[in-house]
């Protein structure tokens, strides 16, 4: 029973941590990422498709992503929803790619970046902590309702606090990782 309660705990643990991962991939730092593309979706013959699935998309260098669409009569549709998404990016073309030229970040900017990180990096915490207060219960219900001893909820509320403060942890590393991107220069 408290094996079962560990387990549901810890793929709770590591989906908020794989849901941070990929918000952090869509924060943009100085450096040309793919990733900052993926919430994007281009209308495809009347279907809202991601912009990955219709074009190439490549970093060839760290101040320029470039998009080849599989038709160019998607350039300007292309170009139409980079610059209406929030990236602040100027896309240019010139009829057979896309090219999304990096400006450097601004300090100003550099510290929104930070703040909206640490946003984020606190949402995950709260997750986490949800996680953790679940599985207490459980284990609560189940010394309640006498499926374990109390020295097994107590074995079990220790190791449960245990995963939590580990996957705390990861949600730091992570953040402080994408924190020294965006300030690095």
């Amino acid at each position: 029973m408290v094996s079962d309660v560990l387990k549901d705990l810890q793929a709770n643990l590591d989906k908020g941590i794989d849901a941070l991962k990929k918000d952090l991939g869509k924060v943009r730092t100085g450096r040309a990422n793919v990733a900052i593309l993926d919430g994007l979706r281009v209308d495809y013959y009347g279907t809202p498709t991601p912009l990955n699935q219709v074009s190439s998309v490549s970093a060839p260098d760290p101040r320029l992503i470039t998009i080849k669409p599989w038709e160019k009569s998607l350039i300007p549709e292309i170009e139409k929803v980079i610059r209406s998404s929030q990236l602040g990016l100027n896309p240019s073309s010139d009829g057979e790619i896309v090219r999304l030229p990096m400006p450097p970040l601004t300090e100003e900017r550099r510290k929104d970046l930070v703040k909206m990180v640490k946003k984020m990096a606190e949402e995950s915490k709260v997750g986490l902590r949800n996680a953790r207060r679940d599985a207490n219960e459980m284990l609560k219900e189940f010394l309640k309702d006498k499926d374990i001893t109390e020295d097994e909820e107590k074995a079990g509320l220790k190791k449960v606090q245990e995963a939590t403060d580990a996957a705390v942890v990861r949600v730091d590393e992570l953040v402080a990782k994408k924190e020294k991107e965006i300030t690095e220069i």
